[in-house]
């Protein structure tokens, strides 16, 4: 690295000199071989006789390094102090300067001799080294909210030039501001190797909200690039502002479950001991958060408070209900009655909450309970309540069974689809379900029996005619009813009875009509006759029809 100072004035030298000349600035790394160079590299005139190399003492005063003859190889080095084992000079004339360290900062001259001319080119060596990487240390412990606090210490050791240290937070520059954020920095130089240590130290006044905040140390150097601590966080202390009260239950609280009551709050560090309020009662709870309320009852229910053991006035409040559900049905079990008789459905509840109340009968949902004013057949199952709030259920049945005496309400016949039998069917209702005995034999083609009303058919072949019985009975009573039936033959023969009947009775009417239509027509004749003027004897005409029709009926 390289660089060019132009210092103006006379120097007093060889007339080659001019009255002005520039000092070049070359800068070397710590630790390794410097590279001075000698007029760039423009330095072997014609008629070159050698090349020197001196240099500037500590004290002011010159002293010689090396001399290189053109005519030579090796150049002579005649330095007698720590440059001895140290210098050598390249190809192109440069001074090479191993080991390099801040002690070679200072000015080297090369000095170029010919036949003709002396010149000289001197050049200042600057030595640079990156600093280690920052570190904070000293850390505080934790940090207080609104209280301005030693936060830590940034370092950053064995630097040249010295490297500058800025704060982060959040990767945001912090500025002293001289009250909330204050930054001293200090520099110090190793008295053997001349390297710089930059330190900074940060007093912060922190805010609730840094809990989370992470701060970093930057060091920056000419070397580059920029180095970044490792992140840094810190506990803020802050006294509680709010209070917490926390139910930590299944929901909906039930009787017999246990309840725990958390108190939370946001201080930091967080208090550890609280005062319960159960219901009017102090409670101090100490080295814990939480108070256990163990089988609750529905006596449970009520207000329930936490606050600080030193501040009663910061506390939180909750109220706890403790659901219950108390269902008593009347009647329950089996429950026998007879038809026609009256059953009282009686259902009391008590619930924390409105109760959701569900009938169902034979497994299926009813919109409503039945009348049972008078009771039925079909009013007879198995009849479940449901009663339900939030997170509790009762279930509560009753079995009803409607008896009665069996009493027949049908009998009936009709001819099976092929003609050639009868089919009787007795209707009867009761229960329990009725049996049947008929007074003949026959098959038992079917029987159903469905909410107190059985059926039953019997298929016969009559060879004769009969008077059928169905005889029902139960435990409770008995009916009976007839029904004629006629043989194939004489249902027949009746049958053709009431045809000939009909056809005779169909005869007498028809002559009936005749009769009375010629009637009405005398009648209506001899009253023309009168309007006319005529005898009630009639027309000529008239009276030989007459004595026609007599003639006929005395033939």
């Amino acid at each position: 690295m390289q660089s060019v100072v132009c210092l103006f004035g006379a120097f007093i030298a060889a007339a080659v000199f001019h009255p002005g000349s520039c000092v070049e600035t070359v800068i070397g790394l710590y630790g390794e071989t410097i590279e001075v160079p000698c007029n760039n590299g423009n330095n072997k005139p014609d008629g070159l006789i050698f090349t020197k190399w001196k240099y500037v003492k500590d004290d002011g005063s010159p002293g010689d390094l090396l001399v290189k003859q053109a005519q030579k190889d090796e150049a002579t080095v005649s330095a007698t102090d720590g440059y001895k084992s140290r210098v050598s000079i390249a190809a192109n004339s440069s001074l090479l300067i191993t080991r390099g360290s801040l002690a070679d900062q200072r000015v080297f001259t090369c000095m170029v001799v010919s036949l003709t001319n002396l010149e000289e080119h001197s050049v200042e060596v600057k030595v640079h080294k990156k600093p280690s990487a920052p570190v904070i240390k000293n850390n505080a412990k934790e940090l207080e909210n609104d209280k301005l606090t030693q936060l830590g210490e940034c370092v950053v050791e064995n630097a040249n030039p010295p490297a500058d240290l800025i704060w982060m937070k959040n990767d945001q520059p912090l500025v002293d501001d001289g009250k909330m954020i204050i930054i001293t920095s200090a520099i110090t130089k190793d008295p053997v190797t001349g390297l710089s240590s930059t330190s900074s130290r940060l007093q912060y006044t922190a805010r609730k909200e840094d809990v989370e905040s992470q701060f970093t140390c930057t060091a920056k150097h000419e070397m580059g690039p920029d180095q970044v601590s490792e992140p840094e966080t810190f506990p803020i202390h802050y006294p509680t502002e709010k209070v917490s009260l926390q139910v930590i239950s299944q929901s909906p609280v039930r009787e017999g479950d246990d309840v725990t009551l958390k108190c939370q709050a946001d201080g930091n560090p967080p208090p550890t001991s609280f005062n319960f309020n159960i219901k009017g009662k102090k409670v101090m709870v100490t080295d814990k958060d939480v108070y256990t309320l163990t089988g609750v009852t529905r006596a449970d229910s009520g207000i329930y408070k936490c606050s600080l053991l030193d501040n009663d006035v910061m506390e939180s409040t909750q109220f706890v209900t403790v659901s219950f559900l108390d269902v008593s049905l009347t009647p329950t079990g089996k429950v026998l009655k007879k038809l026609g008789e009256n059953l009282m459905v009686s259902l009391e509840k008590n619930a924390s909450s409105e109760a959701k109340v569900t009938w169902t009968k034979d497994n299926r949902k009813l919109d409503k309970l039945p009348d049972f004013s008078k009771l039925t057949y079909s009013d007879a199952g198995l009849y479940v309540c449901d009663v339900s709030i939030e997170g509790i259920k009762r279930s509560l049945s009753f079995e009803l069974t409607v008896e009665g005496i069996p009493k027949i309400t049908s009998l009936t016949k009709h001819r099976s689809n092929d003609g050639k039998h009868k089919v009787l069917t007795c209707e009867a209702e009761g229960s329990p379900k009725p049996d049947v005995q008929w007074s003949v034999n026959g098959t038992n083609d079917e029987m159903s029996y469905v909410n107190g009303k059985a059926t039953y058919k019997l298929t016969v072949v009559p060879s004769k005619n009969l008077t059928v019985s169905c005889f029902v009975t139960n435990k409770l009573g008995e009916d009976t009813k007839e029904i004629s039936v006629f043989s194939q033959k004489n249902e027949d023969g009746a049958e053709q009875a009431k045809v000939i009947v009909g056809v005779v009775v169909g005869l007498l009417v028809a002559a009936a009509l005749v009769g009375l239509t010629y009637w009405l027509y005398i009648k209506k004749t001899r009253q023309g006759s009168w309007k006319t003027g005529e005898k009630e004897t009639g027309t000529s005409e008239e009276s030989k029809k007459l004595e026609e029709n007599n003639h006929k009926a005395d033939v």
